[in-house]
């Protein structure tokens, strides 16, 4: 039996208000400052977003070099230590960095790892200083009931503080929960299915989607998700955040 991918088949679609980027269309680059890796570019400026998202897939002893801009890490698998002026740890499957451009942070792998990556370029605000560097864990941030729907669980991976201009969160939803709304707003979503699958609502289509599946949302795009299946759906999600609209 022929693949579909040989007959030209994806569930991948390129959209002006979306993209649903799947794992068989996924293709894997170089890039420069990710030593002994290579990543997917998921979105980036071509695509029409303010920021850069990449999977990166690194070889012990593989690193990620400090970059120009800010930059968020969370990590997917392995093992690996972050190295900066004010951090030197190891970190595993749930951990993650955030890495201001003010300290130059290096990411180095231990052994084979996978980690999301999320670069962005720093928006300052008068009188508020650059965040630091740090460390945290999924695990360690207690979950939210978003709305107060203990079925749809929301954890907060960075501070809330107008120190960042942009967020990061992972969402869990039951099997069978689903985003209380339609939702229509003017921050742009990057977001990774980490586990499980549903629905989403991406403008006036809906796509089935699972874990591997990237999406970007463009601002203003609508957008819903519902879980289906027997086990929980979740996913990575970021936004840019705080900030008023540029004129």
């Amino acid at each position: 039996m022929i693949p579909l991918q040989q007959l030209g088949h994806t569930r991948s679609t390129r959209q002006p208000t979306h993209l649903l980027h799947t794992p068989d269309a996924f293709v894997r680059i170089p890039l420069p400052g990710l030593i002994g890796g290579d990543a997917v570019v998921h979105a980036a400026p071509a695509l029409g977003a303010g920021f850069v998202q990449y999977s990166a897939t690194l070889s012990p002893k593989g690193k990620l070099t400090p970059c120009a801009h800010q930059r968020f890490l969370y990590m997917l698998e392995g093992e690996a230590s972050v190295i900066g002026p004010q951090l030197d740890q190891s970190v595993g499957a749930g951990a993650f960095v955030y890495m201001p451009p003010t300290q130059p942070t290096t990411f180095i792998a231990n052994a084979p790892c996978r980690c999301v990556v999320i670069e962005k370029k720093y928006e300052p605000l008068p009188g508020v200083p650059v965040p630091s560097a740090f460390v945290g864990n999924e695990a360690a941030i207690a979950p939210q009931p978003l709305g107060g729907d203990e079925s749809l669980m929301v954890r907060t991976l960075l501070p809330t503080h107008f120190g960042f201009d942009f967020a990061v969160n992972t969402m869990t939803f039951a099997p069978g929960a689903a985003l209380a709304q339609v939702e229509v707003h003017v921050m742009e979503h990057g977001l990774l299915m980490l586990e499980g699958g549903g629905i989403y609502r991406l403008g006036e289509q809906w796509y089935p989607v699972e874990a591997g599946d990237f999406i970007w949302m463009a601002p203003y795009c609508p957008q819903w998700f519902g879980a289906i299946g027997k086990q929980p759906a979740k996913y990575l999600i970021y936004k840019d955040f705080n900030r008023t609209p540029a004129l």
